[in-house]
């Protein structure tokens, strides 16, 4: 099998050495070994999937705890449906499926089954964002943010690495309120140092500065900080925060940053249309807070053809890109 292409410039990984990042594995995994290691110790939480237990990196989890995994095919309305019900009768669900199909065909079921019924069903979103490449825009979830955003009663949460990725999990283990959670397939940076602590709707912020503010999640963060680093150099002083939930919105961390630095920029694995870009617009100007500003992410238009790493390239969602829109903001 070829390797994945990588996710970042010789120029991005050279500025990540400088910075001390590590890299670490891809979300994915993280989350399945987080929650064998909380099934294994609770005999309630339960694996549901749609023919994704080899995608979802679950086929440890089947081996190890057969009566705690259910499948159900590709099927994906009935896997929301069926994991309502179990969580219903007290069971701690995950329900696993690819992000493209989870939440387009299932999206009538999340919205009643899981939202209005209120059960608190974890949605693991797999291969989100563009991770499946080149097979193209049926296979893309950069709608995800928006849809599920209009619905009622459901926390959104794309985690920007591993550290993230086991906290949100663990989170989500314990909440009593439906929660959507998305995964991709590449390796991240480590960007977080040990201790750092989730909590869902409080966003973290890695760097500190007064000239530029990047607000980005999931997979975009780590570009957003190299960004950072590499303006650093330049003279710029940046700040960069980690809005892991897009749902509920830290909407302190964002009015504040609008507030002390020049100019702001979003980013994030998602049409610019519904996502994270234009939830910090509409707070923004429903505040009375004008600053410049702009979104980052796919334009409302079928994505070019090619790997995540070649799309990123495309839409500007580097280290180059990122810092490129950040010097035009701010002259």
């Amino acid at each position: 099998m070829r390797p994945r292409p990588c996710m970042y410039s010789p120029a991005a990984i050279e500025v990540a050495r400088k910075a001390g990042l590590k890299m670490g594995r891809a979300n994915l995994e993280e989350f399945a070994d987080t929650l064998l290691g909380l099934a294994k110790a609770d005999r309630n939480v339960l694996a549901v999937t749609s023919d994704s237990r080899g995608s979802g990196k679950l086929a440890p989890f089947g081996q190890a705890l057969p009566d705690q995994i259910v499948e159900l095919g590709i099927a994906e309305q009935n896997l929301v449906g069926v994991a309502a019900g179990l969580a219903s009768a007290g069971k701690i669900v995950f329900a696993v499926s690819p992000g493209c199909f989870l939440s387009a065909r299932a999206f009538e079921q999340i919205k009643n089954d899981v939202c209005y019924s209120n059960q608190p069903v974890k949605l693991i979103a797999i291969s989100a964002g563009v991770s499946y490449g080149a097979l193209g825009s049926t296979h893309h979830s950069l709608h995800d943010l928006a849809a599920l955003r209009a619905i009622n009663n459901i926390d959104i949460v794309a985690p920007a690495d591993n550290l993230e990725t086991r906290q949100v999990i663990l989170a989500a283990a314990k909440s009593r309120k439906p929660i959507y959670i998305r995964f991709g397939k590449a390796p991240l940076y480590h960007l977080h140092a040990p201790g750092t602590t989730l909590e869902i709707g409080k966003s973290i912020q890695l760097r500190d500065g007064r000239d530029i503010a990047y607000i980005a999640t999931g997979e975009a963060v780590a570009h957003a900080l190299l960004a950072v680093e590499l303006l650093r150099e330049q003279g710029l002083s940046c700040r960069v925060i980690s809005m892991h939930s897009v749902k509920p919105l830290d909407a302190p961390a964002i009015l504040t940053a609008a507030r002390e630095c020049r100019a702001l920029v979003t980013a994030e694995e998602h049409f610019v249309n519904g996502g994270l870009g234009e939830a910090c617009a509409s707070l923004l100007m429903q505040a009375g807070v004008h600053v410049p500003f702009r979104i980052v992410g796919i334009p409302d238009e079928h994505t070019v053809t090619g790997s995540q790493a070649d799309i990123f390239r495309h839409y500007g969602i580097t280290m180059e890109g990122l810092s490129n829109v950040a010097r035009s903001l701010i002259g």
